[in-house]
């Protein structure tokens, strides 16, 4: 059994709200709910046309129920939807799983994990996944980056120091994005000032960083598609090859079993939540007009499938 000391709970879970770009400390649960065996590293490929696309889990946040996590539902409501889904309801299991598109031109991440240095004591498998699958970091040719919150860049560096983890890998960042959480820190909203200048530290002053604005191709068979609202700059990736698409969601939503379920469900970690919302429901959209396959980044695996209208919300089917 897989225990975790009391002090080890508090920091995992301070730990795991910044990996949303908020300092503000959590609840955490007790001992006996956190004895639970560890996530296993794991990997699940997919094919787009003549691109391979694999999901890299990264562990998972057991998340503890809070009132104020979800505007718009009670601790009540989230327990009954996570346990309709089949999850666990004793807290919000949110995971972590990246994209990697594998091509005979090298291999391009789509985000970068959590290093292991957020997300609580069972994230940080991104690496581990990595090697399963023979994907080593020198294999890694290009990065691209949905958002900035510390569960998306801080696989980017190295524990405990601004050294890159991916020094010869061009890391290709939203601008908008980038021109947000480098203002000047007392600019930014105070909780999320400890990731805005995690930031200011790293890709702000790399030289292998390249800011991309608003729709554009960033790499061969992968085109950025501005998505704001999660936060200002908040971007998601369209995969394409063969007349096949994937889009790799980011996040657009968090767990598709409650917020594609209940797209007006308004996550907390949302910078601007009305707009989050009218972002989700237009992409959903657009994917299930353009016909296409669809992945996210706190999905879990498999994380890929397609989305269809389901009611006043939209339903995840796995590939």
């Amino acid at each position: 059994m897989f225990e975790i000391s009391r002090r080890d709970l508090i920091v995992g879970a301070a730990g795991a709200y910044a990996a949303f770009g908020l300092d503000r400390p959590l609840a955490f649960i007790g001992a006996a709910q956190a004895q639970t065996t560890p996530a296993a590293p794991g990997f699940k490929s997919t094919k787009v046309g003549d691109l391979e696309v694999i999901s890299l889990y990264d562990g998972v946040w057991e998340k503890p129920h809070d009132e104020n996590f979800i505007k718009g539902a009670n601790v009540e409501q989230t327990k009954a939807e996570l346990k309709a889904a089949g999850l666990p309801d004793g807290f919000v299991p949110i995971p972590f799983t990246m994209v990697a598109v594998r091509s005979p031109s090298g291999v391009v991440l789509i985000d970068s994990g959590t290093g292991g240095q957020t997300g609580g004591p069972k994230a940080g498998l991104a690496m581990q996944s990595m090697q399963a699958v023979g994907i080593a970091p020198k294999d890694v040719k290009t990065i691209v980056i949905s958002h900035f919150h510390g569960d998306h860049i801080f696989g980017l560096k190295a524990k405990d120091s601004t050294a890159q983890v991916f020094p010869d890998a061009e890391i290709i960042v939203p601008a908008a994005e980038l021109k947000w959480w480098t203002q000047p820190i007392d600019s930014i909203p105070a909780p999320r000032r400890g990731n805005a200048q995690a930031v200011q530290n790293t890709l702000q002053t790399w030289k292998n960083v390249k800011p991309v604005d608003g729709e554009a191709d960033l790499a061969p068979g992968i085109r950025a598609i501005p998505a704001f609202g999660h936060t200002q700059g908040h971007t998601a990736h369209l995969v394409s090859s063969g007349g096949k698409q994937l889009l790799v969601s980011g996040d657009i939503t968090n767990i598709y079993s409650l917020f594609a379920k209940h797209p007006d469900w308004q996550a907390q970690f949302d910078h601007v939540p009305d707009l989050a919302v009218e972002t989700r429901k237009k992409m959903f959209e657009r994917a299930i007009a353009e016909k296409w396959m669809v992945a996210g980044y706190h999905w879990g695996l498999p994380n890929v499938g397609t989305i269809s209208k389901d009611g006043s919300g939209y339903a995840f089917t796995a590939a």
